[in-house]
């Protein structure tokens, strides 16, 4: 299976993308051996092959969701630009 210019220049027309004649040749060179590989895949045996559906055997590999306080308020309060009392001082966003 083989693409010709025509197919390049319209997948460029798609893809809103401009080629000069050399890129567009380039184009067509790797959009071909990308076509021939992918006839060279279909040419395996995979009736006996299950489908991926994730890429490593392991499941749900997280860490427990377990809370705890790692600084208190003040430390977290202690490099603020603006502070009020407890809180952050912002600039207002919406009027």
């Amino acid at each position: 299976m083989s693409t010709d210019i025509q197919t390049i220049r319209k997948l460029a027309h798609l893809a809103r993308l401009e080629f000069d004649q050399t890129k567009e040749q380039e184009m067509l060179q790797d959009l071909n051996k990308i076509l021939d590989w992918m006839e060279k895949l279909r040419e395996l045996d995979t009736s006996a092959v299950e489908p991926l559906l994730h890429m490593s055997e392991e499941v749900n590999v997280l860490r427990p969701d377990e809370p705890k306080i790692i600084i208190t308020h003040e430390e977290g309060l202690k490099n603020a630009p603006r502070k009020d009392s407890d809180y952050f001082r912002v600039p207002k966003v919406l009027d």
